[in-house]
């Protein structure tokens, strides 16, 4: 709030200074007379809607360093009723978003004279900026309502083709900003074509009686997804006032309509005030909220906030209009080494051309690529909703952390390598032994860690167990999965993935460390590394998750790459035994009679695992490199090439990527002389 008062107050007194006047005193008559004021840096552009042959203005207010930064383009926000909302949005990207161009559109100049000195100069809006028409004959008479799309082909075939071709313009990160009938044509624009624009700023929105309209626009559109220029895939920002209790109820159905597709972004706030009032905030928010996905690559307090709330909240996180690619990552003083990819190894080219292939969604969904030589960060790129700053969801990558947790607890004594191959039961004091299922005493450390704990519990069992959350506190988890799990065979001790493993791996943690399994996460492994930007939430029975749940940004993972890479040393100083790492990577049994090799491709063969590691062979030129990898559903990986003493790191959105395939047939080549 004091920051927005502050932009208030500075535009306020900016208006002394930024605007040239000039005040004259007839001495006779003792009048003063004042000049027009303008607008710095802001030009007006006269404009033919070149179809309807109606006249407008644009309002055009290009950055202060424009003319000096000639090989820039700029992002584009482009505003509906311009003479009502230019001042505030000068103002709050002068503070908030400087390297932007502004535009607004502004009402039709050449009107029918009468019907404006009856309504006034904006009675165009209401044709313009409407999607119905009035059931009343009288008022579609008087206003031609419905219109927006003869409006919105002007905006497309008019007012961008000239902004685009006269400045130097960001094609990819284009805004739409509009408030109240304004926001009702941002509707109209997000579900008929939206690729229009990449970012929509929707205040208020006038769409009291237009949901169901709206609702067949959607429907319309889904049905035409097949088409790339009409999938959903945008940035979305709606607001409305606390007092407009009439158009809560609608809007809420329309973001509820928006939210069931996974392509859109949608942020929603309720701005304090009425219809009137609550237009400031809506101007200085959207515009903090437009900040953080085209200016700047590292998430804002609010997205992490967000991103904190729910497992699911990382998909609300807005997408960045541009990938973010750079060749020589930043030292951010974080832990992690950086050098620069074609100096410090590997061909840049190559890697370049991959990047630019990913940003343009022809390799599927990611969020970050990253790359990791000799220990030193070479390469690295954000895309969608990855931000270096912003922990991402690791899936069932947070198996393979849970792994390097346990040798932490042996590195410290309160496990040992021997106890690896003890009955699991041992370390845990409070279950009561005469209720196990048969066979529960041979699920051992070791055998859990290599996913062969042989439970078995089937899911309508485990729905009604969770039904009674208080018994599952504590070891009473554990109890209850050994209780009711189906005999323990050496049959059901075959290679099974999940059933159950990890939580059994964080249960022993739990009861070996002083304190919580989270509070020596926190203290003796994560903080000992510098991590300190991460989620791990916690499962019904109040213990740590083990099998997801937990979110690390991908600088992180890469710090756990080289932990692993550097066998098991931190900074020269022996977090987790050499000997144990070498367990936890190395193939304790192949999986390949029974399991197709995850994310792989005709280059990958030899599927492995070890402690909560998949491990793999990928071939290049008639040659095999082992790797070791963690690996998250939706592509999240840590993949560690010893012999090229080479990482990668991905994370992403999309399950049907090969990940390995792609490190196997474009990484490797470009690191291999």
């Amino acid at each position: 709030m004091n920051k927005i008062k502050l932009i208030i107050l500075v535009f306020a007194i900016s208006l002394q200074t930024t605007f040239s006047q000039e005040n004259k005193v007839n001495s006779d008559s003792q009048e003063m007379t004042w000049a027009s004021l303008e607008l710095r840096h802001t030009k007006v552009i006269p404009i033919k809607d070149t179809e309807a042959g109606r006249n407008y203005e644009l309002y055009l207010k290009l950055p202060k360093d424009y003319s000096k930064k000639k090989d820039v383009t700029y992002p584009v926000i482009y505003f509906t009723d311009a003479m009502w909302h230019l001042e505030i949005l000068s103002a709050a990207t002068e503070y908030m978003l400087e390297d932007v161009i502004i535009v607004g559109i502004s009402w039709q100049k050449d009107i029918n004279e009468d019907l404006k000195k009856e309504v006034g100069a904006h009675v165009s809006r209401f044709r313009d900026y409407s999607i119905t028409e009035s059931k009343k004959p009288e008022i579609q008479a008087k206003y031609q309502l419905g219109q927006a799309d003869k409006h919105l082909d002007f905006i497309r075939n008019d007012v961008i083709k000239y902004i685009d071709t006269n400045y130097r313009t960001d094609t990819d990160s284009r805004t739409y900003f509009g408030y109240s009938l304004g926001g009702e044509f941002g509707a109209y624009i997000l579900l008929t074509q939206p690729e229009v624009f990449d970012n929509y700023i929707i205040g208020s929105p006038s769409i009291k009686n237009e949901v169901p309209y709206l609702s067949e626009l959607y429907s319309e559109l889904k049905s035409k997804e097949s088409n790339k220029n009409n999938s959903l895939n945008a940035n979305v920002f709606i607001t409305y006032g606390s007092l407009e209790k009439k158009m809560a109820k609608p809007i809420k159905e329309f973001i509820d309509l928006l939210d069931r597709n996974l392509g859109l972004s949608v942020q929603s706030e309720v701005i304090e005030g009425d219809h009137q009032t609550a237009f400031p905030m809506t101007a200085v928010r959207s515009i903090a909220w437009l900040s953080s996905l085209i200016s700047d690559i590292t998430s804002s307090d609010a997205e992490i906030a967000l991103n904190n709330s729910s497992p699911n909240a990382f998909l609300k996180i807005p997408q960045l209009n541009k990938a973010f690619i750079n060749t020589a990552p930043e030292d951010r003083k974080d832990g992690v080494a950086v050098g620069e990819i074609g100096v410090d190894g590997g061909n840049k080219d190559m890697i370049v051309k991959l990047a630019q292939e990913i940003a343009n969604h022809q390799q599927g969904r990611f969020n970050s690529f990253l790359i990791s030589h000799k220990s030193k960060l070479i390469f690295e790129s954000y895309y969608e909703r990855g931000r270096i700053n912003l922990p991402h969801q690791q899936a069932s990558a947070t198996k393979a952390h849970v792994a390097l947790l346990l040798g932490r607890a042996i590195q410290l004594g309160y496990l040992s390598m021997d106890d690896l191959d003890k009955p699991l039961t041992e370390f845990l004091q409070e279950l009561d032994p005469t209720k196990f299922s048969d066979g529960v005493e041979n699920i051992t450390l070791n055998k859990a860690l290599t996913m062969r704990g042989g439970l078995n519990i089937s899911d309508e069992k485990w729905k009604e167990l969770k039904k009674n959350p208080d018994a599952l506190k504590g070891q009473g988890q554990i109890q209850a999965l050994f209780e009711h799990s189906a005999p323990i065979t050496a049959e059901s001790q075959n290679f099974s993935y999940g059933n159950f493993n990890p939580d059994l791996v964080m249960q022993v943690i739990e009861a070996a460390v002083p304190g919580t399994a989270l509070d020596f996460l926190k203290n003796e492994l994560f903080g000992k590394m510098g991590i300190s930007n991460y989620i791990w939430r916690t499962t019904v029975s109040g213990l740590a998750e083990a099998g997801a749940m937990s979110e690390l940004t991908s600088r992180d993972m890469i710090k756990i790459g080289v932990l692993v890479r550097n066998k098991g040393k931190w900074n020269g100083e022996q977090l987790i035994p050499e000997a144990y790492i070498a367990k936890a990577i190395g193939p304790a049994l192949y999986t390949n009679n029974d399991y197709e090799v995850h994310y792989g491709g005709k280059d990958v063969t030899k599927q492995g695992y070890g402690y909560f590691w998949w491990n793999a062979d990928l071939s290049y030129g008639g040659k095999t490199y082992f790797c070791s990898s963690a690996q998250g559903g939706w592509g999240q990986f840590i993949i560690l090439i010893e012999e090229l003493d080479l990482m990668v790191v991905f994370t992403g959105l999309d399950n049907d990527t090969n990940y390995l395939q792609l490190t196997a047939e474009r990484i490797l080549p470009a690191f291999i002389k």
